[in-house]
């Protein structure tokens, strides 16, 4: 940074002195606002720079003195707890294991089942925090009275006398019923009018469940638009070159032979990773549009077949869930509660492998294969969620169907009395399945399996071999168990609370599996693309629980006897209420048009041109970092073929003025076999002008093998000059 000392040369016309230089560059560090801190210059150049900031005699105010201080401390502070949240992060140790040994791709799932127990346990905390602490805390007033209705109900099947038969605590715990008093489930939450209450419980568990949803849903798109703007700018069709990774990726601090172990195994992955995109990549080039169009039409038969086996899975999901809520008064009742959840993981089970049989038989290639069945088992497993909670609907709450309970109280009083504890019961069933599933598959099926395979010989063992870990279908199996805890959230307020021990320990028992029982995935993929489907599938089941809680909490009548909500149409009805009880007139105008018509069609016009503009500000972005890619080509192709020039044309003289010089140095650029020719790519020669400077080609025979047996057309040719560049 300190000024060169001047050298007596003769300099071209034009081209500034360094010493005018170093003091247009002062000026510029000077003047400009970047912190000190991230400039590239040693720490003596940086003191210097901040005196030419700071002249001596002048004072700063103190108000900026304060502000740098805050600044720095936020910043110091800030480090400080990235530092501590990386040494106490959960499963650190665990995912560099697993990600070294098995790649990134697998450890993608494990990073995924922590992000998921991350939003179970902040939905606990909000729940905890404004309904069950002022609950326990504040201690309302009691509720008044039951309302004292009289159901008229023909047939009524209220008494179940099988139940008490097959009565035992265990069973109680696994349907749920041991837990019903309590805020587990919607109807132990009771309190007062709410002109009697300081603090509204009812609102805060109407939006708790809201906020839930909400916090949940920019925590996945944050996830996983954090990837897309690397994709966008580097295109589909961007290869990371190997040799960075050859020669740049090892790291010399490791000084661990089990560090090293691991370290060795993740390049490895890495670079299985990359070559096969690449052949992936060559093999589609390679089709033709005949090859194409079978598949497509390939496509749209195995699509159809498939797409009616869904059709029957959900038809069997939907008539399980309604024989199992039509026949309560049988004896064998508590055996038919875990119909629905049986028939649901049975589906899930099936439809994967007749999936994968359907695609198998086409001969498609493995990408092609894995995507296909990949897709339509998402579609099942949400399809099959969906269907379960329709049938509930029709049943509970008849929808699509006449009786006389539904027509005077909203929904089906006659077999349930408190429906929002049936439809909680039925979801923590589901969840509790689900989990219990989970180990039996893991200690009663690929345990036995490895075993066996280990200590057996012959050829039936040696192709049964170990299971593989897929990592789709194990994303699938968690999101399925969170969406049922996301549709649960007004009903069963506490299944986030047990959810996330159930994820804590799907954790160990699938990191056992992995490294004790399984083998890796034949088929590699990078994490940055399994972390975008990860969040995809998230999304969409966070919006199949979002779309029936949406619905139930403005349209449906809550139960006359239990729960919050008793005295209301529909638990939004409490909103006008306390509305009405706490704003003046002035707010509830205001509030009264931001939820009317005469707003929402500004506010949509409004989004749309924001939206519009969004999109063509992405276009105009494309379109200009595709012009720059060309531009950057063309550049260095002239800058490549000016060099070639350079090479035969005769050294300036001292007072020559120098000719163009290229960014990069010469010696970083390989050398041309054909001194004279310019790169492949590159404009061709030009016409010559009436007097051409010609240059025989047969001078550089002996240079260019290449130029022997050409045509004679082709041996005489004219180098453009450099203002014709």
């Amino acid at each position: 940074m300190l000024p060169p000392q001047s050298v007596p040369s003769e300099r071209a016309p034009g081209v500034p002195e360094p010493e005018e230089l170093w003091e247009a560059e002062m000026e510029r560090l000077r003047c400009s606002g970047a912190p000190v801190r991230g400039l590239p210059y040693a720490m003596m150049d940086k003191r210097l720079i901040w005196q030419l900031r700071e002249p001596a005699g002048v004072q700063t105010l103190r108000w900026q003195r304060w502000q740098r201080r805050r600044q720095t401390v936020e910043r110091r502070l800030r480090e400080a707890a990235q530092r501590l949240a990386r040494g106490l992060g959960l499963w650190e140790a665990a995912l560099y294991e697993i990600g070294g040994l098995f790649g990134t791709g697998i450890r993608s799932y494990f990073t995924f089942l922590r992000f998921l127990l991350l939003l179970n346990l902040l939905s606990l905390l909000l729940t905890a925090s404004f309904v069950l602490l002022p609950l326990a805390w504040l201690r309302p007033p009691d509720p008044g009275p039951a309302l004292n209705l009289t159901l008229q109900c023909p047939g009524s099947r209220q008494s179940q006398p099988g139940v008490l038969r097959f009565h035992n605590q265990l069973w109680h715990v696994l349907t749920g019923r041991a837990f019903t008093n309590t805020y587990l489930f919607y109807g132990a939450y009771q309190v007062g009018p709410e002109s009697s209450l300081v603090y509204s419980i009812r609102l805060a568990y109407l939006l708790s469940p809201l906020a839930c949803l909400l916090l949940c849903f920019c925590g996945t798109l944050r996830r996983m638009v954090k990837g897309l703007p690397q994709k966008t700018l580097l295109g589909q069709g961007y290869q990371a070159p190997l040799s960075a990774k050859v020669f740049s990726s090892w790291d010399f601090c490791i000084r661990v032979q089990e560090a090293a172990i691991i370290k060795k195994h993740e390049l490895s992955n890495e670079f299985k990773v990359e070559l096969e995109e690449g052949r992936r990549f060559q093999l589609m080039q390679q089709q033709t549009r005949a090859q194409r169009a079978c598949h497509l039409l390939s496509y749209l038969r195995v699509n159809i077949l498939i797409g009616l086996l869904v059709v029957g899975a959900i038809s069997a999901i939907f008539w399980a869930t309604k024989y199992s809520q039509d026949n309560k008064e049988e004896s064998l009742f508590l055996l038919l509660q875990y119909l629905p959840p049986g028939v649901i993981a049975l589906v899930n089970f099936l439809g994967p492998l007749l999936f994968t049989f359907l695609v198998q038989l086409e001969n498609y290639p493995p990408n092609t294969e894995v995507n296909l069945t990949l897709m339509w088992c998402v579609v099942l497993k949400l399809a099959s969620l969906g269907m379960f909670s329709f049938s509930l609907g029709q049943t509970i709450l008849c929808i699509g169907r006449d009786k006389t309970s539904c027509e005077s109280y909203g929904y089906n009083a006659c077999d349930y009395q408190c429906w929002e504890n049936s439809v909680g019961e039925e979801l923590y069933k589901l969840s509790i399945f689900n989990f219990l599933l989970t180990v039996a598959f893991a200690f009663l099926v690929t345990l036995p399996r490895r075993l066996l395979v280990d200590r057996l010989s012959g050829r039936f063992w040696a192709w049964l071999e170990r299971e593989e870990f897929l990592v789709p279908k194990n994303v699938l199996d968690i999101v399925a168990g969170q969406t049922v805890t996301w549709m649960g959230l007004f009903y069963c307020p506490l299944l986030p609370l047990l959810n996330s021990v159930f994820l804590f320990l799907t954790f160990y028992i699938k990191k056992y599996t992995l490294l004790k029982n399984s083998r890796a995935s034949s088929r590699p993929f990078r994490a940055s693309s399994s972390t975008f489907f990860f969040q995809l599938v998230l999304l969409l089941g966070l919006l199949l629980a979002a779309v029936p809680l949406g619905y139930v909490v403005s349209s449906i009548h809550s139960s006359w006897d239990c729960g919050l909500f008793t005295n209301y149409s529909a638990p939004w009805q409490v909103v006008p209420e306390l509305v009405a009880l706490g704003l003046p007139p002035i707010g509830q105008r205001a509030l009264h048009y931001l939820g009317s018509h005469a707003f929402s069609f500004p506010l949509l016009i409004m989004l749309s041109l924001v939206l519009t503009v969004c999109i063509s500000q992405t276009q105009a972005n494309a379109r200009a970092i595709h012009r720059l890619r060309k531009q950057l080509v063309w550049v260095q192709e002239k800058w490549h073929l000016v060099e070639d020039l350079s090479r035969l044309l005769p050294e300036p003289g001292p007072r020559d003025s120098p000719g163009p010089k290229s960014p990069a140095s010469q010696a970083s650029r390989p050398r041309s076999f054909c001194p004279g020719f310019p790169c492949p790519g590159s404009p061709g020669p030009r016409a010559p002008p009436p007097v051409p400077s010609v240059v025989d080609a047969a001078g550089l025979r002996s240079t260019c093998p290449g130029l022997h047996g050409t045509p004679a057309s082709a041996r005489r040719f004219r180098f453009p000059s450099v203002a014709e560049l």
